[in-house]
This record gives structure tokens, sequence and C-alpha cells, in this order.
């Protein structure tokens, strides 16, 4: 697993090869479990044109590479993917609103997101309690607590994801749309294993004030993490590993 500085959101470790010789090894180091992904400008959701498989032994690959290529005309290349460990499937996203600046969301993942549309959300800046009130306001929030002897996810992993985007998405106005889908979590740890990012000139990216003026409570200012201080944290995961 990988972490990206200076906001530390943990992610799936993954190659994106330009060539048949660097894909063979791209697939050979991501071990005997990975998955290839379709990279293609017109698809948003790969998962609903079977454009993601996984596969134990790596001898399967060709195959499907030649399978999925003969289905999708408009495929550009593949992204080889380790594969993940098992979690709960969550989605964190973030929008802008042209008068209140970015909005994060956070609900259940995976192919849930339109199904049951459980989705709780805030304006940025983000305070650790806005992060965890966001969680536990969900419908779905016993499948995190363990409901019916499944194992207890790291919810505080999840919090941690949270806050990371919303200092993200504020440093960077021109993000204008952000998907993580699915962010597994799991018993220790949480890794971001699909993203979709939709970036805007500068330029144009709406102007809706500093974070600290769209909201700023006193006891908000007490409780909200500093970008300086979440920069310098590991994250949920690296704590938890040896």
């Amino acid at each position: 697993m990988s972490a990206t500085p200076p906001f530390g959101a943990v992610s799936a470790d993954r190659a994106a090869p330009r060539r048949d010789w660097e894909t063979d090894v791209a697939v050979r180091a991501a071990g005997p479990e990975f998955v290839p992904h379709v990279v293609a400008w017109n698809l948003t959701r790969r998962c609903n044109l079977e454009c993601a498989h996984c596969y134990i032994a790596a001898g399967a690959w060709h195959a499907a590479a030649e399978e999925m290529s003969g289905r999708i005309p408009s495929i550009t290349g593949f992204l080889v993917q380790q594969m993940a460990k098992p979690g709960a499937e969550m989605i964190v996203g973030v929008a802008h609103d042209p008068q209140f600046g970015p909005v994060v969301a956070c609900g259940a993942g995976g192919v849930m997101v339109e199904l049951i549309k459980d989705v709780s959300v805030r304006l940025t800046p983000l305070s650790r309690e806005d992060a965890a009130a966001m969680i536990r306001e969900l419908k779905t929030f016993p499948l995190l607590e363990g409901y019916r002897g499944s194992p207890r996810r790291d919810i505080a992993a999840l919090e941690d994801v949270i806050l990371r985007i919303g200092a993200l998405v504020d440093s960077i106005p021109s993000i204008a749309e952000l998907d993580l889908n699915p962010v597994l979590v799991h018993e220790s740890g949480a890794t971001i294993v699909d993203a979709r990012i939709r970036v805007i000139s500068p330029a144009t990216a709406p102007d809706t004030g500093t974070a600290a003026s769209r909201r700023a409570t006193p006891s908000q200012q007490q409780s909200r993490p500093a970008f300086a201080e979440l920069a310098q944290q590991p994250t949920a995961r690296s704590q938890a590993e040896p």
C-alpha cells in the first residue's frame, strides 16, 4: 500500500504501464492477486461493464486483456492494481457548491451508492467532530461496528480519510469533484481502491472565500485539525502497522 504526501490518504499500490512488457512487469510486481482495470476516457464506473477483474494466477492476464479490449473499443491502456484485503465498502466524495465552496460527503460505497443513497454531507473546513458525526449519521453505520457478528471496522481510519480529503480540497480550489469509491475500511486501517477527480483551471475556480471565513466558530477553531498537523501525522494504517 502507498500513501500520497502531503495529505497521506492510503491507496492500493498500482501501476499504469504503457507497453506490453511493462504490463508483464507490473503484473509480476503486483503479486499473485491483482486487479487489472480498463483505462478509457468515457468510463466512470468500470464495474458496470465488467471492466475490472481479479485473478489469482498472473497467467490469466493476457486472456483477460484481450477479452476486455474486444468489448470496449475506447480502451487506451490498463491499470494494474494490487489486490486490497477485504473491508467494508464506503465512499468519500467532494463537490463544489457555487455559494458555499467544497462539500464533503461520506456514505455506503461500492454498488450500494445509487441503490440505498445513504450519505451524509458537511461543508469544509471539517473538524474531527464533523468527521465522526458524518459516519455515525449513516443508516449503515452498524456495519462498521460489527453488525451481526461481522468484524468491527477501523472507524478512526475512515474519519482520517475524510479529514485529509477535506484538507486537500480546501488547499486546491481547482479540484471541482472528487470521488473515492470504494474506500475499504479494514479491521485495522483503510485503503482507497478507486478514485475519480475532475479538475478545472484555477482561473475559473469559484471564489467562495477562505476556508476560515466560510465557517469558523470558536469551538470549531479549537477542534479543527490544521493542515500542518495532518501532514505530519502518520495515517491510521501506518499507525497500525509494525
